[in-house]
């Protein structure tokens, strides 16, 4: 039995060289599956109890009100195309903000959308279980 210093020393360690790469691999399923179109791709990042809302500020059937979407909703979303994009257009990235046992915290971002993720560990896979997004303007829209 470990002792419980030692206990929370292995708690605490820093997280493997593997949990990065599957920490990032799990980012890239959830961006490029989306950019791509491929709702498999983004289905096999996401909890099954997904959280990701957007803040959309006061609206008059709530105060400080979230739009609010579940993993169906966003797998739905991809199959319709509603972010796929020329592969050339991608400009989009992956940044591990910070891994404690099985716990982190990771940012996404496209030319249209800023993510931050909570993922959880299970077994050997990392998920994305809650995410809060920032829609950028789109170009078009502008």
């Amino acid at each position: 039995m470990l002792s419980p210093l030692l206990a929370l020393a292995a708690a605490t360690a820093p997280a493997a060289a593997t949990d990065h790469a599957a920490i990032e691999a799990t980012c890239f399923d959830y961006v490029d599956g989306q950019l791509e179109g491929d709702p498999e791709r983004v289905k096999r990042a996401l909890h099954p109890d997904l959280a990701k809302r957007r803040v959309i500020g006061d609206s008059p059937d709530e105060r400080l009100g979230l739009q609010r979407m579940s993993r169906e909703e966003l797998v739905d979303l991809t199959k319709r195309g509603a972010l796929k994009t020329p592969r050339e257009a991608w400009n989009r990235s992956c940044r591990i903000l910070d891994v404690t046992g099985d716990a982190a915290a990771v940012r996404a971002e496209t030319p249209w959308f800023v993510d931050y993720f909570h993922m959880g560990k299970f077994g050997e896979r990392w998920v994305i279980v809650n995410a809060l997004w920032h829609m950028k303007p789109r170009p078009d829209a502008q």
